[in-house]
């Protein structure tokens, strides 16, 4: 098949997004740096070294042959785990805020789970388009289960709530697109109900955080101390903002600033004006990559597109409802705009497979 031009608005999309995200890190956590590292650029630079990586990474994953990764899908998933399994390890696992979700030396760091969303992707996308009526029967259909199960119980493990649910929701969206029946997806949206609901109770502090939600002001000083100072954030900026760089709670009202709540940043600083913008930009996104799993060119491709459009998706309607208090506190960053070296890579690494499969579209 002959390769076309890869699909230039979902590229100009990311690069937007992208590059909103670089301005936004710089704005939202200069005062934090300069205070912690006496360099209101300590941040920004590590940014720009990550989106750099991941440029050149999105480059190499959309003019490869994605075909010959199939190879690797299965020993990569395995692997995945086994890393997923190696953070939970005593003295292996870096622990930051009372989570174990890291591995690495020092300052070179990186999170398995970021790892296991494309994992998953592949692998549930190869598995499914190799018989594609296996995910019709109940037999099939478990046995992917179990799978999604493994995963999920090892996330939580760490624990890690929010990319939990994130994965659970890219594995519906793709067992949807792959032809499950109704009420084996009802079962497992019933089951992931219960789940989040037994990980909830088993954890005070995500109790806590839930009693914080539902009644926020309430609990302004304590658990949901962090949402009513993102609402301070966006409801400061009405309709033009504040002005980029005026932010007032970036001077340490507002925790996670740069990272899990730079969407409250943007509402503070550019208004309803900026916020829509970045909605604007990831529906541009979600409709591109769902139009390219639309016209692509085998099931595998276009089960693959699915997921890695979903992974943008779910997390982007996840930490949006976070920041406006919708959901409760999860911890699932703003992908390509949020502070994040390894969340920043493997986005950015997922992209470039998207790319490389609108290459092959047949429209």
């Amino acid at each position: 098949m002959k390769k076309k031009q890869p699909d230039i608005i979902l590229f100009l999309t990311t690069f937007l997004l992208l590059s909103i995200g670089i301005v936004m890190v710089l704005s939202s956590s200069s005062y934090h740096a300069m205070l912690h590292y006496d360099d209101p650029f300590y941040f920004l630079k590590r940014q720009l070294i990550w989106a750099s990586l991941g440029i050149v990474a999105m480059f190499f994953t959309m003019h490869i042959n994605y075909y010959k990764t199939k190879r690797f899908i299965v020993p990569g998933f395995i692997i995945t785990l086994g890393l997923l399994i190696l953070v939970l390890i005593p003295g292996v696992g870096i622990k930051v805020k009372g989570s174990t979700r890291w591995l690495g030396v020092g300052s070179l760091t990186f999170s398995p789970s970021e790892i296991v969303k494309l994992a998953v992707v592949f692998f549930f996308a190869r598995a499914i388009s190799l018989d594609p009526e296996y995910i019709k029967k109940p037999k099939g259909f478990l046995s992917y289960l179990l799978i999604l199960g493994l995963v999920a119980f090892l996330l939580s493990k760490q624990p890690d709530l929010g990319t939990t649910v994130a994965v659970a929701g890219t594995v519906f969206c793709i067992f949807i697109a792959a032809g499950a029946r109704v009420s084996h997806l009802t079962g497992l949206a019933f089951l992931g109900i219960l789940g989040v609901v037994a990980l909830i109770i088993a954890e005070p502090y995500r109790i806590n955080r839930i009693i914080g939600f539902l009644n926020l002001w309430e609990t302004a000083s304590d658990e949901g101390y962090q949402t009513v100072q993102s609402l301070y954030a966006l409801g400061s900026g009405w309709l033009f903002g504040i002005g980029l760089g005026n932010s007032r709670q970036k001077f340490l009202y507002l925790p996670e600033r740069h990272t899990d709540f730079i969407f409250a940043i943007i509402g503070e600083e550019l208004g309803f004006i900026g916020v829509s913008l970045v909605i604007l930009l990831f529906f541009l996104f979600i409709w591109r990559g769902y139009r390219i799993a639309l016209f692509a060119p085998d099931r595998f491709s276009s089960l693959l597109a699915v997921g890695l459009t979903s992974i943008i998706a779910v997390q982007s309607v996840i930490n949006m409802g976070v920041v406006t208090g919708s959901l409760p506190v999860t911890g699932i960053t703003l992908p390509f705009i949020s502070y994040g070296g390894s969340s920043l890579l493997f986005s950015l690494i997922g992209v470039g497979f998207l790319l490389n499969i609108s290459r092959y579209c047949q429209k």
